[in-house]
């Protein structure tokens, strides 16, 4: 928090694989041996001055993470500070919601154990009775609706709390992806260009101009994506794996005075990029303009309540279009003239972008999977 940024992803990398190597080492040499006792040893043992040994705790305040991410950042080379940075942030993150005994599964949330972390002072639905009570306030009319038995009587707060938090993501994206749709399915663009030479180096210097327009006219908005230079999906791809990398570490979060949501924390809290970076962030993702920090307690809840249900719409919506535009028959919206779109909305690649590892492979695949429809049948 605070020291250095990103450099280049080779560098975060190989710093993120040394760390990654000496944790798996650390793993194996604690592994038990046949016959050993089954009691909890999350804390590491050391001899103190006279041979005896104490147990080791591990302070996972902001203060304690903090002065630890800077003490081993302070001791890598220039060239490598910043990864060692990020590489770091995650290993202390990660500190939060593991434990060798009781922390997550090995497949990750939604399957995470319960552990009870920062459950005991929560305000947050944590069992069966809450969520019916939070469906009630969301939809009076259709009240607690759970199909699939998901928030069941012995659910875990952590499964709870995962589960909230996809739901508000998902539908935060899909407002987004609603309007955005819509705005491009209109050939509503910018006007100038997304891609232009650069005289810097020779890689630049012959780039072909591309321009916002030039992707409008791709056809649907499924052919726009594909349209991008594999550059720009690249750096769209880069952009979002970072905003989910802080919006799910423990240390931002702390730093705003909240708990990641698996360990009682609000889900759906964004925590703000201020103070964290060594470069001026004048915006947060989240609430940029400072609309709802006068807002009470009571009127953000209202509010996250509403955005839940407009989210819920939202994500029907989207998915309405882009099976309308599959030619799908999706009432009314198969009726007013959607695009149509070939390509394979799971594939974000395509032939175009083969300059990648793997992708010339993979673009084989897209449209059938591997298999193709014959007038006999079905076949490989």
């Amino acid at each position: 928090p605070g020291h250095w940024c990103p450099s280049t992803p080779a560098a975060v990398a190989v710093v993120a694989l040394r760390d990654a190597l000496a944790l798996a080492v650390h793993r194996i040499a604690r592994q038990r041996p046949p016959g050993a006792s089954n009691e909890p040893d999350a804390r590491a043992h050391r001899p103190d001055e006279h041979g005896v040994k104490e147990m080791e705790t591990l302070d996972l305040t902001f203060a304690a993470a903090d002065a630890r991410i800077k003490a081993v950042v302070d001791a890598e080379p220039s060239k490598t500070k910043s990864a060692a940075m990020c590489s770091r942030m995650t290993a202390e993150n990660m500190k939060r919601i593991y434990d060798e005994d009781v922390g997550p599964a090995s497949m990750g949330p939604p399957f995470t154990e319960a552990t009870g972390l920062g459950w005991d002072t929560s305000t947050e639905p944590k069992n069966k009775a809450d969520m019916m009570a939070l469906a009630k306030l969301q939809n009076p009319v259709l009240g607690f609706w759970d199909p699939l038995n998901i928030v069941s009587d012995d659910v875990s707060p952590e499964t709870i709390g995962w589960f909230r938090h996809a739901e508000i993501k998902h539908g935060r994206v899909a407002m987004a992806g609603f309007v955005g749709y819509c705005v491009h399915a209109n050939g509503i663009h910018f006007p100038w260009n997304i891609q232009a030479p650069l005289p810097w180096s020779s890689v630049t210097s012959d780039l072909p101009t591309i321009s916002f327009g030039d992707i409008a006219a791709a056809g649907s908005p499924g052919d726009m994506w594909d349209a991008l230079p594999t550059a720009g999906k690249l750096q769209i791809l880069l952009v979002v794996g970072f905003l989910e990398m802080h919006g799910e570490n423990s240390i931002a979060l702390e730093a705003d005075g909240q708990k990641h949501y698996v360990r009682g924390g609000k889900p759906g809290y964004y925590p703000s990029f201020q103070g964290r970076y060594p470069h001026p962030v004048p915006l947060d993702l989240w609430d940029p303009f400072g609309f709802t920090k006068k807002m009470s307690a009571e009127r953000k809840e209202e509010a996250l309540r509403a955005e839940v249900n407009n989210g819920r719409f939202a994500m029907i919506g989207l998915f309405g279009l882009l099976s309308a535009s599959k030619g799908l028959i999706v009432p009314p919206l198969d009726g007013i003239g959607i695009a149509q779109y070939s390509g394979e909305y799971m594939a974000p690649f395509t032939a175009a972008d083969s300059a990648l590892p793997f992708v010339k492979s993979m673009s084989g695949l897209i449209g059938n999977l591997g298999w193709t429809l014959e007038p006999q049948g079905l076949s490989l």
